[in-house]
């Protein structure tokens, strides 16, 4: 029974998202030293933190390259996944969760923790899921099997893709002019059943989201707000102890980390 970590990474002209890649899983490894890690990319490149490096055709033209997102069900080279967004950090083990998801279909995370630790229920950027009646999706952190709930909710990831602007007809709100990865998951989970696609009561299967509001900071340059500690065994933030993974979310925290961790390398 094959499980692994499955990393989306398209470089676009602002960001490096395949070096967020490999941060992630250097972070993976420290932590899980023998997790079998996918990285899939339009960028050639050849790297031992891999197992496997899978080339995606890009078909999404825009910089924000979230089109691509459904590839990742068909692409993956393991029976059970969990795909994590390039720009996180994995400062504990998680490898326990298998045990959990394993006896499911999928399930995408609709739990996050501010740094403190705490469970957020910060609805300032979830103004769509909110008065759309949609479930509080993060696809950062989605767990699935190859089966057949899966394969229809990635085919439906597609499909509203593909379609945003009939889809987007469906909500009551809408604050992008275009689809986001968050908002399509909650709608395609929507037309399936949340019952089949999301473990609300898992709460563990959660991140802590490092967005400006969520954690009741000054400005989204968060790193300059907080004191922080990175070692290979520990992230903290004001002296609180990360516990889950880290969606850090401003990408200059990524060279942040490979700075701090050079002198353990």
């Amino acid at each position: 029974m094959s499980r692994g970590y499955v990393i989306q990474a398209i470089n676009n002209d602002t960001t490096d998202y395949v070096a967020c890649a490999k941060t992630l899983a250097d972070s993976i490894h420290r932590v899980m030293p023998h997790s079998p890690i996918t990285l899939m990319t339009t960028s050639d490149i050849v790297d031992s933190r891999f197992d496997h490096i899978i080339k995606i055709v890009d078909v999404d033209p825009t910089q924000w390259k979230l089109a691509n997102d459904w590839q990742v069900y068909s692409l993956s080279p393991y029976q059970h996944t969990i795909k994590l967004e390039a720009d996180m950090y994995i400062p504990r083990k998680i490898d326990w969760w298998w045990d959990v998801l394993s006896t499911r279909s999928m399930n995408i995370c609709t739990t996050i923790r501010d740094f403190r630790g705490n469970i957020s229920t910060e609805q300032f950027y979830r103004r769509t899921f909110v008065e759309s009646n949609l479930a509080n999706t993060y696809n950062a952190i989605t767990y699935f099997s190859k089966s057949a709930v899966a394969e229809e909710f990635y085919q439906l990831v597609r499909d509203i893709f593909e379609n945003w602007l009939e889809y987007r007809e469906l909500l009551k709100y809408s604050s992008e002019g275009r689809a986001t990865t968050d908002v399509v998951y909650a709608i395609a989970a929507k037309i399936i059943g949340y019952e089949h696609c999301t473990m609300p009561h898992f709460t563990d299967f959660s991140m802590v989201h490092m967005k400006q509001h969520i954690n009741g900071l000054l400005s989204a340059r968060w790193h300059d707000e907080l004191l922080y500690e990175i070692q290979p065994d520990r992230l903290r933030f004001n002296t609180h102890t990360q516990m889950y993974p880290v969606h850090y979310h401003t990408k200059s925290f990524q060279k942040i980390i490979d700075g701090e961790l050079a002198e353990y390398d």
